[in-house]
């Protein structure tokens, strides 16, 4: 059995944030149709634009309200989140590119709500995946690495019992959990702060099941977790 739960550490700091998770079980992740997604996430990326509208790249809302929930807890230098990341690629005018469907998928949605989202293999998971913050031993060998880099003391990050699974919340995610072609049960989360738009977020959980099912098959459930239901069973 294995659990998805966030620990009250992270509520402590983050009483208001939702977090949208979609378990999708029994997918086929290969890459079949390559252009198709290449066409979803270029019109996901021309869609996105409109969440950078502002001559101040970093005064746009949905990347502001992201900056000033990391200055909660401690990060590394320079360090941004996912979304912001991927705005900045669009808005430099550079391609996201395909990598496997579910990836592709979960950016596409990003991009066009404006919004964290990410996805780890259940398969590798070792015992419960957390939100919480770390203790800073926790091992992490980022993607595009073989070399361990740990989170500080009271960083926010996703962990199981083997080490950190995404580093500053949603920056940067271990090489050990990945979704790759293999993956068949793919954990999914959308993640929110600025609860003036938890209308878009629901509208995004959903299209992001939508797209999941209707592309790769497989049975996909969504929770949302809050303050007040902290942990979702993930797989028995």
């Amino acid at each position: 059995m294995k659990k998805f739960v966030v620990e009250d550490k992270f509520w402590d700091v983050f009483p208001k944030a939702k977090i949208g998770v979609i378990i999708s079980l029994g997918v086929d992740n290969h890459k079949k149709e390559i252009g198709k997604y290449e066409e979803i996430i270029m019109a996901a990326e021309k869609e996105a634009m409109k969440h950078i509208q502002g001559a101040e790249f970093s005064e746009n809302k949905v990347i502001k309200v992201w900056r000033e929930a990391f200055q909660k807890f401690k990060t590394k230098k320079g360090v941004r989140s996912s979304i912001e990341a991927l705005l900045k690629r669009v808005h430099n005018g550079n391609h996201i590119g395909s990598i496997n469907p579910l990836v592709d998928i979960y950016n596409t949605i990003s991009l066009k709500y404006g919004l964290p989202c990410g996805g780890e293999d259940i398969d590798t998971f070792v015992g419960h995946i957390r939100l919480t913050r770390a203790v800073g031993d926790e091992e992490f060998i980022p993607l595009g690495s073989d070399e361990n880099a740990p989170p500080y003391e009271g960083e926010v990050i996703y962990k199981d019992d083997a080490g950190a699974i995404c580093r500053c919340w949603n920056w940067r995610e271990a090489v050990r959990t990945a979704l790759t072609e293999s993956t068949t049960n793919a954990f999914l989360c959308l993640e929110l702060v600025d609860e003036n738009r938890y209308e878009e977020f629901e509208q995004a959980l959903k299209e992001l099941e939508e797209m999941v099912s209707a592309n790769i098959g497989g049975t996909s459930t969504i929770y949302v977790l809050d303050a007040d239901h902290r942990e979702v069973l993930i797989k028995e």
